[in-house]
């Protein structure tokens, strides 16, 4: 009986690692269907998204019938718990890159990014869909050490965030209100992405440690 639960722990596990790893190749083809205005990508990446929300709803009903059948405690119960808020964390990222790729198809067959913003909104959507698959990693390997990285990674997204709106700021701005705020959004759905993959890590770390990333006693017991 033990062993069977203990399956049904690892396989929500291996069903979260492969719904971020979805994701992530979703914000992939976002970001090249709002570069390059590709609608038949932008399209693929709107219409795929129903699978991960349908992923989403499978995971938290396998977890919350281990939880009614199995009454776990302690760690097992913080495993459950947890792969609830993380398949959460999951499904609302597939949503942002679902909403890059309805820009993409919105301004078709004109670009919503002006050629002078490409590679910054490029390099955002390359460093959240990077983001996400280090994410994905850690859920597997539940490494602390990788989920702490994954922490500090994210602050190179906010310094591609705040670039995008220098550049917006600028009085020589010539693209039009419109295109500013195509670009605010797209920035906007890549940071926050990657703060959903950030707040993987934290989750992890709170599976492993029972403490927050956040909470200075867990730090301090790190680094002993």
């Amino acid at each position: 009986m033990r062993e069977a639960y203990h399956e049904e722990l690892t396989a929500i596990s291996n069903g979260l690692v492969g719904m971020a790893r979805k994701v992530a190749s979703a914000m992939e083809q976002a970001t090249v269907a709002l570069l390059e205005a590709d609608l038949r990508l932008a399209s693929a990446v709107i219409d795929d998204d129903r699978t991960v929300d349908r992923l989403h709803r499978e995971l938290e009903d396998r977890a919350i019938a281990l939880l009614a059948r199995q009454q776990p405690v302690a760690t097992e119960l913080r495993i459950v718990v947890t792969a609830l808020r993380i398949s959460a964390e999951v499904e609302r990222s597939g949503d942002l890159a679902r909403h890059i790729a309805e820009l993409a198809r919105m301004r078709h067959p004109a670009r919503a990014v002006p050629a002078d913003l490409q590679d910054t909104v490029g390099s955002m959507g390359e460093l959240a869909r990077r983001l996400m698959l280090q994410a994905a990693d850690v859920i597997a390997s539940r490494n602390v050490e990788d989920a702490l990285m994954l922490e500090q990674a994210d602050q190179q997204m906010n310094e591609l965030h705040r670039t995008v709106f220098e550049q917006l700021r600028e009085t020589n701005w010539q693209h039009g209100i419109e295109t500013a705020v195509d670009v605010a959004l797209a920035a906007r759905y890549c940071e926050r992405y990657a703060d959903h993959a950030t707040s993987l890590a934290d989750r992890v770390v709170y599976l492993v440690t029972g403490q927050h990333i956040d909470q200075p006693s867990h730090m301090l017991a790190l680094a002993e």
